[in-house]
């Protein structure tokens, strides 16, 4: 089958963090890399391995997820993306909650390898969360509520919820 790029205003611009050289999470933000994942029913099955940043938005706009090796994946297939709305922080136990999965569930998602994010793959990573897909010409790709980082900072007041900014531009995005 034969995937088709995302159209440059609504994807070739999704880039990992480390590879942004001139972008870091911004002060008032947490860098959950590296924090535990855990599903609706409480249980570990990953850790946020990277940010994926729309650097044009200075957005994350998903987690990067490697799978738990006790979920016993292929190596190859250890990686998901998760909408970054999707998820949840409890800063306290340095966890991201994502009520929409389990440990058992996860097996079913479409695993991410670290190749250009097509639409097709976004829209199966929706329709994996049980998610609605956005109506053609209904604005922005990004503009749902699977990628509204209110719900991932929900403790963060309006004006910080840009995750990252550029780190020569100290005032913007913290």
């Amino acid at each position: 089958m034969e995937t088709t790029a995302i159209p440059p205003a609504d994807g070739l611009h999704l880039r990992r963090l480390r590879d942004l050289t001139e972008f870091e999470v911004a002060d008032r933000s947490s860098d959950v890399r590296g924090w535990s994942v855990r599903g609706g029913d409480g249980k570990k099955f990953g850790e946020v391995f990277e940010l994926i940043v729309d650097a044009q938005a200075l957005k994350v706009r998903y987690l990067d997820i490697e799978l738990d090796s006790a979920l016993q994946v292929n190596e190859h297939e250890r990686h998901i993306l998760l909408p970054i709305g999707v998820a949840a922080l409890d800063e306290e136990g340095d966890n991201v909650f994502v009520t929409s999965l389990t440990k058992e569930s996860v097996l079913d998602y479409p695993p991410y390898i670290e190749i250009q994010i097509t639409r097709e793959y976004e829209e199966a990573m929706l329709r994996s969360l049980q998610l609605p897909l956005p109506e053609a010409g209904a604005g922005s790709f990004y503009d749902q509520d699977p990628y509204n980082e209110q719900r991932f900072y929900q403790s963060r007041r309006a004006g910080e919820l840009n995750a990252v900014r550029r780190r020569d531009y100290p005032g913007e995005g913290s």
